[in-house]
């Protein structure tokens, strides 16, 4: 011990004293910048209640279960696309979903939002890859840690689907309740970073799977990049081919931008759009936004003004998401009551040409797997692009048809005509009425102004009045 005293000492006295008072400041902390933007952008300085959305989503539950699942369950849609629609997600907060490889700042920038850095909530960081968990951060009276089997075993949560996805996913699955004001309003979602050289086996669980189950469900998906980072390997491709679809959703963030220099950062942004182009086959490139973010402050002769404008607009972006919550899970009910009703369209239109085709003589296996490996020869999608509100735009493809009627017979379906009781109408006219009528006005009273106190009892069984105090008026 004494030996190394005395190494230290010997070094200390070769450093000249410019280089010694320089090391003296590089060991003291860098100081820490303003948030008060965030407080302000957020509105998390307001001292109010928490909203009541109880009687729209009432009523938004009430039209599901009554207008839409039972079609859903009696043409199977959940074992073509393996969505199924739990209470619990139609009565969930928003989901902000950061993606990225690894040690890009995700960890950090959480962190940041909710100003946990040297709190004991505080995500852990590092330069080495240090996030191995799905890490979801709900709102909680106390800071609670949740492990993975028991989100999963309890149905009020929006997470329950994800125990298909096996006991090693799940032991990679890990909730942290916090008492934050914005988590009151929305729930973040940490990912792992991208490890290019790593294959999905390694990980012990479907990550490719179990992403895209998350991304599905995402409001907002912040796609994160450091600028020394840059290079597009499988894993990101293979993510960015799941993220087709929801280009409206996903915002790209390139951090860590006061390392570069002005003409070194340019150079940088060039050559991300270069690497996402092949990936990002839009007409309009998601928004992309240049910062830093996490809580020490800007490095010296950097843009600050323009780093804090961009920060700024992020929070805007994450914040408008929050007010449109309503009009978000309104839309995305809708658009699956859209796919459902595609789907037994579908179904009917295939058993239809199966009954049409049989005689008494026809191996009624041979006729159906005719029907299914050429349907365009018998007209099928033809025909259902010919009825109303049907886009080509959402039929789904051919091909997973084949595996849809390999595990499901078709005569396990009844036609669409024969799913009709003389108290509860017939399936198809009601979710057609909850497409064309029942959705579009309950979204029509948030989003044109009306009152929403008009879905009162009468309608919900509630009899609360919901106010949405961050819509714009």
């Amino acid at each position: 011990m004494r030996a190394l005293v005395l190494l230290c000492c010997f070094v200390a006295s070769l450093l000249l004293p410019g280089q010694a008072e320089e090391a003296e400041d590089v060991s003291e902390e860098a100081p820490l910048r303003d948030r008060s933007h965030i407080e302000k952008t957020l509105m998390l300085d307001e001292d109010k209640p928490a909203d009541d959305y109880s009687a729209v989503l009432q009523r938004l539950r009430k039209i599901y279960h009554s207008s839409i699942k039972p079609l859903e369950q009696s043409y199977r849609y959940n074992e073509l696309r393996q969505h199924e629609i739990t209470d619990g997600e139609i009565t969930s907060k928003p989901m902000v979903l950061f993606l990225g490889p690894w040690s890009v700042g995700k960890s950090t920038m959480i962190n940041y939002l909710l100003g946990l850095e040297d709190t004991r909530y505080q995500l852990y960081t590092g330069a080495e890859p240090t996030t191995s968990e799905f890490t979801v951060l709900m709102h909680g009276p106390k800071l609670k840690t949740i492990e993975g089997i028991v989100m999963a075993a309890d149905s009020a949560r929006s997470f329950s689907p994800l125990e298909k996805f096996g006991q090693n996913f799940l032991e990679k699955l890990i909730g942290i309740e916090v008492p934050h004001k914005l988590l009151e309003r929305v729930t973040f979602v940490d990912t792992p970073g991208i490890i290019e050289n790593r294959k999905q086996q390694e990980r012990g669980y479907p990550f490719n799977d179990v992403c895209q189950w998350f991304i599905d469900r995402a409001d907002l998906i912040f796609v994160v990049f450091d600028p020394t980072k840059l290079d597009v390997g499988l894993e990101l491709e293979m993510l960015f081919r799941q993220l087709k679809g929801r280009e409206s959703q996903i915002r790209i963030i390139l951090n860590k931008a006061d390392n570069l220099a002005t003409q070194m950062l340019m150079r940088v942004y060039g050559a991300l759009f270069w690497s996402l182009a092949p990936l990002i086959n839009v007409t309009e490139p998601p928004r992309v936004y240049v910062s830093s973010f996490w809580p020490q402050d800007y490095k010296p002769d950097t843009h600050r003004e323009l780093f804090l404008k961009e920060e700024i607009s992020l929070l805007e972006d994450l914040n408008q998401v929050i007010e449109n919550r309503l009009e978000n899970k309104i839309a995305f009910i809708r658009q699956h009551a859209i796919r459902v009703r595609i789907h037994a369209l579908l179904v009917d239109r295939y058993l239809q040409t199966y009954k049409d085709k049989m005689t008494f003589f026809s191996d009624g296996e041979l006729v159906f797997k005719d029907i299914v490996e050429d349907p365009d020869k018998f007209y099928i999608f033809k025909t259902i692009l010919a009825k109303t509100n049907v886009s080509k735009f959402d039929l789904p493809n051919r091909e997973a048809y084949k595996d849809f009627f390999g595990i499901n017979p078709i005569s396990s379906f009844k036609l669409l005509s024969q799913q009709c009781s003389y108290m509860g109408g017939c399936f198809l006219e009601k979710i057609e009425r909850a497409i064309t009528h029942e959705l579009p006005g309950l979204l029509g009273s948030l989003g044109l102004g009306k009152n929403p106190g008009a879905l009162n009892c009468d309608k919900t069984g509630c009899g609360e009045t919901p106010k949405n105090r961050y819509k714009k008026h």
